[in-house]
């Protein structure tokens, strides 16, 4: 998938970790639980020289986290995160997912406008809250959100 001309977005790859890596540090967001494969995580490329923009679903039975959003500050506006939400929610779609979760404690307007709603941290299912994410590596401050997935369109 295009952006434009000079951004791919695509599947994420073991061989661009380093890169990831260092973007999610300088967006201040966890390294230390990602997975080594990486799978289901989707990254935006500038030219084939480094990623500019990063997105991962976690899947929990019928439910996913979303995690590690990030985008690039020199590249954001430019619909990157939009195009990365829509192919990781198309994802969980296909995999059949009930919901999607997040924790986030920057960007809740964002999502409110992805039709992400505002939950209790009670609420989410415990298939979720095992997760490294809520369980240890976000802080009991972030926002929760989820939003529904429908299957049949």
């Amino acid at each position: 998938m295009s952006v434009d001309n000079t951004i791919e977005i695509t599947d994420a790859a073991k061989d661009w970790k380093d890169s990831i890596v260092a973007l999610l540090k300088t967006e201040k967001l966890p390294v230390e639980d990602l997975p080594p494969s990486l799978n289901n995580f989707f990254m935006a490329i500038e030219k084939n020289k480094r990623v500019v923009g990063i997105i991962g679903l976690e899947q929990y039975g019928n439910f996913g986290l979303l995690r590690s959003m990030a985008v690039d500050r020199n590249f954001r506006n430019k619909g990157i995160a939009g195009k990365l939400i829509a192919l990781l929610e198309a994802k969980a779609k296909a995999s059949g997912l009930h919901s999607i979760y997040l924790l986030t404690e920057t960007a809740g307007q964002y999502f409110e406008k992805k039709n992400y709603k505002r939950i209790e941290r009670d609420s989410v299912p415990e298939a979720i809250k095992v997760s490294s994410e809520f369980s240890t590596v976000c802080p009991v401050s972030a926002i929760v959100m989820k939003k529904s997935i429908r299957l049949h369109e």
